[in-house]
């Protein structure tokens, strides 16, 4: 699906203090893990900021200043969405929502619903009040099975997005809007940890005790391969006109360090365990496919990505002009910022010979 994300960030955290979206949350912003985690379903991230932001974007491709209220924030995000057919709405202040919950949303659209939202039961007692007099009065109490409350992740049909937003309507949330004029919103099961961040408070329980941090590293070398034709692949990225390093899969260096730092952080290995080079079936297999399965057994151990550093260190070629795509494209693999850089060693060794090339990495896990 062509799917496009608007991170609303636009708030002046009245409640928190301060610039909550923007508040560091274990090595990165509030807003920036936001962005990770819409990335996972969108090719195009949208981030919507307050005035006078000076920040380096948090990782999103459009930055833009959102109005006075949250709908109008919306509108302002809307307009650089391109052509995409499914538009997500997210608050940036929800940094721990799941790409599964952003896919759940996302595949109910694609089901035909006009808009799909996460929903939690709501399992206390709910009464109706009357705050007029100097007490607060019970006047009834309301039936919880026919209430949720809300999340986001938000995805909607493009059309019923922009109809509902052509009224310039104000809302609490967008499918408001959408419900407004008829359109269908269906719920899916919203998750207890996508928590929406208000006061500080809220953050210090979001942050990982330093206790439950995890460290791993990871280094991979290959040799530069003898078939001319083999393309070179380097942090998820195709490098042109460079011959291609030899091994049993795409040999990307950069990913395979990636994945063995997160395997080591959770002490699950390395790389070879999982996917050894003696089995044919893997032969010729491309690292995204690797990664994708190793980020799940990192999950599935009780641990997920907080931030990865990688150096790949090459003579040659010249990697500059990509190690922005490769961190990219890393990003939105491991879902946690992925920092990429390069180096050569100066025309010593077997690196410095140009006879291969080399990565490292350093990844930081938290318990789940």
């Amino acid at each position: 699906m062509d799917v496009a994300a608007v991170v609303v960030a636009g708030g002046r955290g009245t409640r928190f203090g301060g610039l909550k979206q923007f508040a560091d949350l274990d090595g990165a912003t509030v807003a920036a893990r936001s962005v990770v985690a819409a990335r996972s379903v969108a090719q195009r991230v949208v981030l919507v900021v307050p005035e006078g932001y000076h920040g380096d974007g948090e990782g999103a491709d459009v930055v833009v200043e959102g109005g006075e209220t949250r709908a109008s924030s919306v509108r302002a995000g809307l307009a650089h969405c391109g052509d995409a057919s499914t538009i997500v709405i997210h608050d940036a202040a929800r940094p721990m929502a799941s790409p599964a919950l952003f896919a759940s949303v996302v595949h109910a659209v694609g089901d035909g619903a006009d808009a799909a939202i996460p929903g939690l039961d709501v399992t206390d007692t709910v009464k109706r009040v009357d705050r007029s007099g100097a007490d607060v009065v019970a006047l009834d109490t309301i039936a919880r099975d026919e209430l949720v409350t809300v999340q986001t992740p938000q995805a909607f049909q493009r059309d019923a997005l922009v109809r509902a937003h052509a009224t310039d309507g104000e809302a609490t949330d967008d499918a408001a809007l959408v419900e407004a004029m008829g359109g269908r919103v269906v719920v899916v099961p919203g998750e207890s940890t996508n928590v929406k961040i208000t006061e500080a408070t809220d953050l210090d329980r979001l942050r990982a005790p330093v206790a439950s941090l995890r460290i791993g590293q990871g280094v991979d070398v290959h040799r530069f391969s003898d078939d001319a034709g083999r393309p070179l692949w380097l942090g998820l990225t195709e490098v042109p006109d460079s011959p291609g390093l030899a091994g049993h899969s795409d040999a990307d260096v950069a990913t395979h360090a990636v994945a063995d730092a997160l395997l080591g952080a959770a002490g699950l290995g390395d790389i070879g365990r999982h996917f050894p080079d003696s089995d044919p079936s893997t032969e010729g297999i491309a690292s995204a496919t690797l990664l994708t399965a190793i980020v799940d057994r990192v999950l599935d151990a009780g641990y997920r990505a907080m931030s990865v550093d990688v150096t790949i260190v090459a003579q040659r070629p010249k990697l500059a002009p990509y190690l922005a795509t490769m961190a990219q494209r890393l990003t939105h693999a491991v879902g946690a910022p992925v920092s990429v850089k390069a180096t050569t060693t100066e025309g010593l060794g077997t690196i410095g010979r140009a006879e291969g090339i080399a990565a490292t990495a350093v990844a930081i896990v938290g318990a789940r």
